[in-house]
């Protein structure tokens, strides 16, 4: 596998350092070889109360793709951390287990919603690609995520997958 794009934020990315992630990446085709490319942000802080070095990094597999980020003091301590995540979520993605999580989330009371007006604060962009509903499922498990919007191999359709509260899948479709 080799990095397909390498970004800075907030860093200049060195030569030593781009050596690092490239070398540490390279050990998890072990995991899986199945990762087509890898897209990989480095920055250092991002706000005022933190002052580590984040690194994230997506891999592009056939049918998906597994996404961490992980901060450190340094870069080199982030991209062990994150190298270390990605390992895990391979080893899930490549046996296609899914750990199934409910998170519960407290309600808040009247007070606290009476004052909170939800804003949308992140925008995303996802590529949309065909999959079965069992692969969205385990896309979503890798990822973490409550819920997964993909293109439905069959129908060529966008559909959303979720994690119901009663620890079963739900498909969203549309009419």
């Amino acid at each position: 596998m080799n990095i397909y794009q390498l970004i800075g934020r907030n860093i200049d990315i060195t030569d030593s350092m781009r050596n690092y992630a490239e070398e540490k990446l390279q050990k998890l085709d072990r995991f899986s070889d199945q990762i087509v490319d890898a897209k990989v942000v480095m920055s250092y802080g991002g706000n005022a109360s933190s002052n580590a070095a984040r690194v994230e990094v997506q891999l592009n597999v056939p049918n998906g793709i597994v996404r961490a980020e992980e901060s450190g003091q340094d870069t080199y301590a982030a991209i062990d951390k994150v190298v270390d995540k990605l390992e895990r979520q391979l080893k899930r993605f490549k046996g296609r287990f899914i750990a199934r999580r409910l998170e519960e989330r407290p309600q808040p009371t009247l007070e606290e919603s009476e004052e909170f007006n939800p804003a949308i604060v992140r925008t995303k962009r996802h590529v949309l690609r065909p999959m079965d509903p069992e692969d969205a499922a385990v896309q979503m498990e890798a990822l973490g995520h409550s819920f997964f919007m993909f293109r439905n191999a069959e129908t060529d359709a966008v559909n959303v997958i979720y994690l119901r509260n009663d620890g079963h899948y739900g498909l969203i479709e549309p009419a």
